[in-house]
């Protein structure tokens, strides 16, 4: 059933929880505690999905870390940068790939520079920048 509500928000963030309810089968209060589990386990976000270079953010990029050592203090310091959207630890050629947000080239000149590579730990990174989003969807969830 659950899987059935998240399919239903994916479609539409602001379907009402009555909508949700006459197509799951479901009381609109039920569908309400269902959702709020959802989100308070961390198994559900509910947000506006934007592009970010239409909103003004000249650049973003995919970086790609290799790091020595752990790789869990690395990856928490990265995640607790501002421009920092995206952190997964990966098996491959880097050790984590980081989704980062930047106004500008100098803005991603210095926090790569500056601040990501600063962190003790990081031994290299790749930058891939991103010139066009051509597909953003987040309807895998439910399949």
């Amino acid at each position: 059933m659950s899987k059935a509500i998240i399919e239903q928000l994916q479609q539409d963030g602001r379907r009402s929880y009555a909508a949700i309810g006459k197509v799951v089968g479901l009381s609109e209060a039920a569908v309400r505690q269902r959702v709020q589990r959802l989100i308070e386990s961390g198994v559900m976000q509910v947000v506006a999905v934007t592009d970010p270079l239409e909103l003004g953010f000249a650049r973003q990029a995919m970086v790609g870390i290799r790091v020595s050592g752990a790789l869990e203090p690395v990856a928490d310091q990265i995640a607790e940068l501002e421009e920092v959207d995206y952190v997964v630890v990966t098996a491959g050629s880097y050790d984590l790939l980081v989704e980062v947000v930047c106004e500008s080239d100098e803005h991603l000149l210095e926090l790569i520079s500056g601040r990501i590579r600063a962190i003790e730990g990081v031994a290299g990174t790749e930058t891939f920048m991103y010139l066009r989003l051509r597909k953003q969807t987040y309807s895998w969830g439910v399949r």
